[in-house]
């Protein structure tokens, strides 16, 4: 026999459910906001900071991106070698010896914009800071200027310059390889923060979101609810 329960006729609709669930974006960047301020480990090495993003992606390059389109268009990842519609996630971490860095600002912008103009808008009038990154960090002229007006030194891997004897080049190839590597040592860190977060929350996909509260609600919700795994297991 089969009995039809009452309290089935009061549950709410799914679409109900979503709207509730899409006011929560607020609170979602909120509280990451106070986890930030609040929890910041002993062992920090304040002035050095690791600089780096990731995609976050609503659809492939292929196709085109309806969904959220007031702060989502198309981009270029480098790491994967796709192109694709949605967000990317800027992180400035705090270095920590042996352990994943501390995120002191967490950004979110368009998939088109450049990681450097994140760089010079957001972080270079930070004073006394060295600033590990990757190569697109790499625009001398303007970090001389940062170097001399904040005393903040941006470091990365060293470029090849085009044109260049290649006599030259053996000469200095040596002395070259040892700082890349040592460069890449020092940011290898937060690359595991972003491995870490995605294994953890699937952030990175976003597929499956319908509108831009929803991807709002996507990514600060997996955010906040890492940022809680970080501050309650260090």
């Amino acid at each position: 026999m089969i009995t039809c329960l009452t309290g089935f006729q009061i549950i709410g609709s799914y679409q109900a459910f979503c709207n509730r669930l899409n006011r929560l974006g607020g609170a979602f960047t909120r509280l990451s906001e106070l986890l930030l301020e609040d929890t910041q480990p002993n062992d920090c090495i304040i002035d050095q900071c690791l600089l780096d993003s990731m995609p976050i992606i609503t659809c492939s390059g292929k196709r085109k991106g309806k969904v959220a389109n007031e702060v989502t268009n198309k981009g270029y990842c480098s790491t994967k070698g796709v192109y694709y519609y949605g967000m990317k996630l800027h992180m400035l971490g705090i270095r920590r010896q042996d352990a994943l860095p501390f995120p002191e600002q967490v950004l979110f912008t368009p998939a088109s914009v450049n990681d450097i103009v994140v760089y010079k808008e957001r972080w270079s009038e930070m004073r006394n800071r060295t600033f590990f990154g990757d190569k697109i960090y790499m625009h001398n002229e303007f970090n001389q200027q940062v170097k001399n007006q904040y005393n903040s030194e941006m470091l990365t891997p060293i470029k090849a310059i085009k044109g260049m004897p290649l006599i030259i080049k053996q000469r200095i190839k040596a002395a070259d390889d040892l700082y890349n590597r040592a460069v890449s040592k020092i940011r290898q860190p937060i690359e595991a923060m972003f491995s870490w977060l995605i294994e953890k929350t699937d952030i990175q996909r976003a597929s499956k979101v319908r509108s831009t509260k929803g991807l709002m609600v996507h990514a600060f919700g997996k955010l906040t609810a890492t940022f809680l795994n970080y501050v309650l297991n260090p």
